[in-house]
């Protein structure tokens, strides 16, 4: 097991968190340029600390690496263990790179910016630790942290039905913590281990029917997270309400939370159950496709429209998870990278649209390319993100979802097909928003838009830029993983057929 050198992964939870109280130290009248830019210096520090861990971590090395570990409670078995490997820390560095993003697409007029960008560096800090956290009490613990910023920047920064939407999260993510805690609970105590560290081996000193139920807890507290069908109705609310750059962070990074909790305490952790739910995970991946993919059809706001189409794509990491071999998994991965960069790209383009056209609705806005007198290179740019989300060759999209349709058809033929309908119906309903909203005729009352700054330009340039990079040289996106990978399904794969 390599062993840090230096505490890096301490040093990016410390960053922000520090950060986040400096910024609330500030003198009370700063201008919100002033908070803005000391945040997004903090963000890009942590960045490159995580690109730094990327450069010293092995990929050749399966095990847990630059590994930190310090007694904390003993007696409950608590203890400040973190450790980085190949699935871990592509989303280590999405969520970097996605709250730098979020910070540069944050107006400067921001009301309450003393509180606002303190709490977005927390938000950062607490899924940051969840990705790293090696005990499964220090996990729930900043899967908890990052439920308190995350319902305040609703809250206090959404929109008219924002306390609504704010509400109805914190009461699902704390029902979906509630659950992993049981599960967790369970599993130390059932198995009579000596503290909350991360073991693989441990639900195999339990029966199976131990085994599928705290499994079961498990599924249902991260489904929430993620969210699967009928667990979803949080989702579309909280973007709806949350500002653009909130709706970034919630779909680009929150969401990969649950995923990455599939995997890590789901494959990892229960494999032996594992194989016996995965029939029932495949088919529970197509209804959140095909349930996503069809209400996003039938929605007329921009952004439920993307919202909805975070459902039904998030269903297609739950297919390749179900499927738990190498290949799916390193899908699974690159579905989740995909997802963070392409949602976050069409989310900062629906929150530009609406702040130039003050309106979202598909059926009134028309004509928006226009080259002089429209919005020709965010209409460019989102054509560019639903030709990525709709899985068209050279682009991210493409990649994550062939190898998902790869690697999970010899296993699940029936709801692999099923769920390439769904890659169709992205298509349809991304369409029908770039052919209503940017072709036609613009209408009078469109006219004299506002001129787009470059300060609003720049995050989607370079999430577009990325989204076109790592189309063309993919294996960018899964060199990391590949050693993690195959030594996290080996157990299952070595399991009998049950």
């Amino acid at each position: 097991m390599a062993t840090a050198v230096m505490p890096l992964l301490s040093f990016l939870l410390w960053v922000p968190l520090l950060g986040a109280l400096g910024l609330s130290l500030l003198p009370a009248g700063s201008l919100g340029r002033t908070y803005r830019s000391l945040a997004a210096v903090v963000m890009a520090i942590a960045l490159v600390v995580s690109l730094a861990i990327a450069r010293l971590f092995d990929p050749g090395n399966a095990a847990p690496q630059l590994t930190e570990v310090i007694p904390w409670l003993e007696p409950l078995g608590l203890s400040y263990r973190l450790s980085v490997d190949g699935l871990s820390l592509p989303l280590l560095v999405l969520n970097n790179f996605l709250t730098l993003i979020a910070l540069l697409a944050t107006s400067v007029n921001l009301p309450r910016p003393r509180l606002y960008y303190p709490l977005v560096l927390l938000l950062n800090a607490g899924v940051s630790g969840a990705f790293l956290a090696d005990n499964l009490l220090l996990f729930f613990l900043f899967y908890e942290l990052e439920l308190i910023p995350l319902y305040l920047l609703i809250a206090i920064w959404g929109g008219s039905r924002r306390s609504y939407a704010a509400t109805k999260f914190l009461i699902y993510t704390a029902i979906s913590g509630v659950l992993l805690l049981a599960g967790f609970l369970g599993l130390v105590w059932l198995a009579d281990a000596p503290s909350f560290d991360f073991d693989p081996q441990l639900s195999t000193l339990l029966p199976l029917s131990s085994q599928l139920v705290l499994l079961g807890l498990i599924l249902v507290g991260f489904g929430i997270k993620i969210p699967l069908v009928p667990f979803h109705t949080w989702l579309p609310d909280a973007h709806v309400e949350a500002s653009t750059p909130i709706s970034v962070l919630l779909a680009g990074v929150l969401l990969k939370l649950g995923t990455y909790g599939l995997v890590r305490f789901g494959v990892q952790l229960f494999p032996q159950a594992w194989q016996v739910l995965a029939p029932g995970l495949a088919t529970w991946a197509v209804i959140s496709v095909l349930y996503g993919s069809l209400m996003a059809i039938a929605q007329t706001d921009m952004k439920k429209m993307v919202a909805y189409s975070s459902i039904g794509h998030m269903g297609f990491v739950l297919l390749a998870t179900a499927t738990a071999t190498p290949l799916s998994i390193l899908a699974a991965i690159a579905q989740m990278m995909s997802h963070g960069l392409i949602s976050a790209l069409l989310f900062l383009l629906v929150g530009v649209v609406y702040e130039k056209t003050g309106s979202r609705n598909i059926e009134v806005l028309r004509g928006l390319l226009n080259p002089e007198r429209g919005l020709p290179l965010i209409g460019s740019l989102m054509i560019v993100g639903v030709m990525a989300s709709g899985g068209i060759p050279g682009m991210v999209g493409f990649v994550a979802e062939f190898l998902i349709f790869r690697s999970s058809f010899p296993t699940f033929p029936v709801q692999t097909l099923l769920c390439m309908v769904g890659t169709g119906l992205t298509s349809v309903y991304f369409l029908l928003l770039v052919n209503r909203v940017f072709f036609g005729r613009l209408p009078n009352e469109l006219i004299d838009l506002p001129p787009v700054a470059w300060g609003d330009r720049l995050p989607s340039l370079l999430l577009a830029t990325l989204i076109l990079i790592l189309g063309i040289v993919p294996n960018w996106l899964i060199h990391w993983s590949h050693t993690t990978v195959s030594l996290l399904v080996t157990a299952v794969a070595t399991l009998p057929p049950p």
